[in-house]
């Protein structure tokens, strides 16, 4: 066997570096059968590549359907994607993020999470699974990320937020382990009559008013929802009136009444958690509530706890009306049979039920609590972020009445 000349080595190895992997393995493969016998190992010594290669390239040339291959690897070469060697990734993915994740109420396909990619490595760690940045990217690409439009800056910061959504968590995880329930709380407002709602349908053409003045409208129809994370199961009291404590109250006792005693038959405790905003932050002092309805101990330590712009981060948000939303897009809500009727229908391929209940009741606006009811009301206050964190207890003078 002749070698070649080291000027012509040099530039052979150049050529070679230039290559795709598929062309370096059949222009080593050529040059080692122009060589004969000992070629293999000089050519694979001069380009600076393994025998195995040679010979992977001196097959692919007598084999027809490998000179056609349009891709530069074989089928099935490479390094196997971490969802395909790891079964459990994905699932404990969605685990590290699920009191992480926030959404838009209107729109169920756009959410976004408050953890860095680091930070979900380092949950994923905890979990006995190790991935990279890149794969944490392709996963939060694949469920999480959707359309976004601009973003709101908060005018505000609160110093003891992170703090307070610890607790939280810690509330409901204590309150799941003890079989209590857990219920998120909201409420949003439809008008009724023949204005236009964004979306469209299978159907002839609709012809409505150019605005949606409440001048215009013939009702309003104000979804209450209540939302029980343990079960999946929504819970929306429609109501025709204002949206006030009272109606809060009623729907939340609709709720025990109808649904939660019987879900859970040994309930001690109840935790409500609602953001700060509307009729639902007064809903702690609300005088309708008794121990004949709800359980012996109602507890809203998070009621009306919530910093600003922090709403959205209560899951009844992206867990329920978005999906409400999308039961009623494109509808003209012309009464409140078919606003009932939609609503009842929303569901989604991961089990969430919706019960509707329409509360024909008027309710009044500007009512206080009489003095005495708040003289007579005992305030106990948490250790951590007192101001937040505490429960209303009646007092002792109307033993087993609520506050």
């Amino acid at each position: 066997m002749t070698r070649y000349p080291l000027e012509l080595e040099a530039e052979m190895r150049a050529f070679y570096d230039s290559l795709s992997e598929k062309d370096r393995r059949r222009y080593a493969a050529i040059e080692s059968r122009k060589l004969g016998y000992g070629g293999h190992s000089y050519i694979a010594r001069v380009l600076g590549c393994e025998r195995h290669t040679v010979a992977t390239g001196i097959a692919e040339l007598r084999d027809p359907c490998a000179l056609e291959q349009p891709g530069i690897r074989q089928p099935g070469g490479g390094r196997k994607p971490s969802l395909e060697v790891i079964p459990e990734l994905e699932a404990t993915f969605l685990k590290v993020l699920t009191e992480h994740t926030a959404g838009s109420p209107t729109d169920e396909k756009i959410k976004w999470t408050n953890l860095t990619r680091r930070e979900i490595v380092a949950g994923l760690k905890q979990h006995g699974i190790t991935v990279s940045v890149t794969v944490v990217k392709q996963l939060l690409l694949a469920t999480i990320t959707g359309a976004q439009g601009a973003k709101r800056e908060a005018t505000g910061n609160v110093a003891d937020r992170d703090k307070q959504f610890v607790r939280i968590a810690e509330l409901k995880a204590s309150y799941l382990a003890a079989s209590n329930p857990v219920i998120k709380m909201d409420t949003k407002k439809e008008l009724i009559g023949n204005l236009y709602r964004p979306g469209t349908l299978l159907t002839q053409s609709v012809t409505t008013f150019d605005h949606d003045w409440p001048s215009l409208a013939d009702g309003v129809a104000i979804p209450h929802g209540l939302y029980d994370l343990k079960r999946n199961h929504g819970f929306v009291t429609i109501g025709t009136s204002r949206d006030t404590s009272e109606f809060a109250c009623d729907s939340l006792r609709w709720w025990w009444q109808t649904h939660g005693r019987h879900d859970y038959p040994g309930a001690t405790s109840l935790l409500l958690l609602c953001d700060g905003g509307g009729a639902i932050a007064r809903i702690s002092i609300c005088s309708r509530w008794t121990s004949k309805s709800l359980p012996r101990r109602p507890d809203s330590k998070c009621g009306g706890a919530l910093s600003p712009y922090t709403s959205k981060y209560n899951p009844i948000e992206h867990r329920l009306f978005p999906h409400l939303s999308r039961a009623c897009q494109g509808v003209i809500l012309k009464s409140l049979e078919l606003v009932t009727e939609l609503m009842a229908k929303a569901s989604t391929s991961t089990g969430l039920r919706v019960s509707v209940n329409l509360l024909d009741k008027v309710y009044q606006t500007g009512r206080r609590v009489a003095a005495d009811v708040k003289e007579r009301i005992r305030i106990i206050r948490d250790d951590l972020l007192p101001k937040w964190n505490y429960r209303l207890l009646p007092g002792e003078s109307e033993p087993g009445t609520g506050i």
